[in-house]
């Protein structure tokens, strides 16, 4: 009798707490559906080839777009993910395989650290660093605020997925004669490229909406500019500065520019992911 009473208590807890997953899941769900599309209702509506090919129109004049800030954004982001990518998957290989002193316990604290600061500070040290140093704003400065951010997450993201790569993978590489530097390229980060690849995109999506770093580093260009050693526009920075302005043609022109920047994050994922899969079924096969 305790035995059945104890089996019914299990599965009634299973369930419930299956359930209370299942709800919350569905919870997360609804919270991205819901601003999705309440973003395509108040955005699709100013979608046009004008708003993808042009610059943006001065005050009292129709149309125009974010062509300059679609493009000042992926030049970013780029420089950010060519920094920030590399620095964050090495630093979480020192900490998975060789951290375990001090030095690896004061990598790990300030990744922990980082990951809390916030976006308008580090915006500020980019500034110090760079701009000023520079005496002008810059794209390249924008990608080294956004890059610092991505660091942390890139890091802890890359040590946990390489810690739960099984110690035995690691004894028989070494007992074949391996090298630990070939072990870790090789076999280990392998591994664990598909939880690595999670974490990047975590940081990237991150990073990618991002406008107060930015306000102190690329500062922002009403013009076309290809040159990541000027000033340059970004998406973030029009939305925030269409969104304050007075101008109702302007505030068309930020919800269409919040829509266009989440598809781009969206697409990004999805694109990465999708390319990542293929190459993995094409090597099981």
């Amino acid at each position: 009798m305790p035995s059945k009473f104890v089996q019914l208590r299990r599965q009634v807890t299973d369930r419930f707490f299956t359930g209370l997953a299942a709800g919350l899941s569905v919870v997360v769900i609804g919270a991205l559906v819901a601003i999705f599309a309440y973003l395509v209702l108040r955005g699709a509506g100013s979608l046009n080839w004008a708003f993808f090919t042009q610059i943006q129109k001065p005050v009292g004049e129709s149309g125009g777009g974010m062509a300059n800030g679609i493009v000042g954004s992926i030049m970013i982001l780029v420089i950010a993910s060519c920094m920030g990518v590399p620095l964050g998957i090495g630093a979480g290989v020192y900490l998975a395989e060789f951290g375990r002193g001090r030095l690896g316990r004061l990598v790990r604290f300030t990744a922990d650290v980082l990951n809390g600061v916030p976006s308008i500070v580090i915006g500020m040290v980019a500034w110090g660093l760079v701009v000023v140093r520079q005496k002008h704003f810059s794209a390249f400065a924008g990608g080294v605020a956004l890059a610092i951010m991505m660091i942390p997450t890139v890091t802890r993201a890359t040590e946990e997925m390489l810690l739960l790569v099984p110690q035995s993978v690691r004894e028989a590489a070494f007992g074949l004669g391996i090298p630990q530097w070939r072990t870790t390229l090789s076999i280990t980060l392998p591994s664990a490229r598909a939880g690595i690849l999670t974490g990047v995109m975590l940081a990237f999506a991150r990073i990618a909406g991002e406008t107060a770093p930015l306000l102190f580093t690329a500062f922002g260009n009403q013009f076309w500019n290809l040159s990541p050693g000027q000033p340059i526009a970004a998406m973030p920075l029009q939305i925030y500065t269409y969104a304050l302005s007075p101008y109702d043609e302007w505030h068309r022109q930020a919800w269409a520019g919040a829509l266009v920047l989440v598809l781009l994050i969206v697409g990004t994922t999805t694109l990465v992911r999708f390319v990542f899969l293929r190459r993995m079924l094409g090597g099981a096969r």
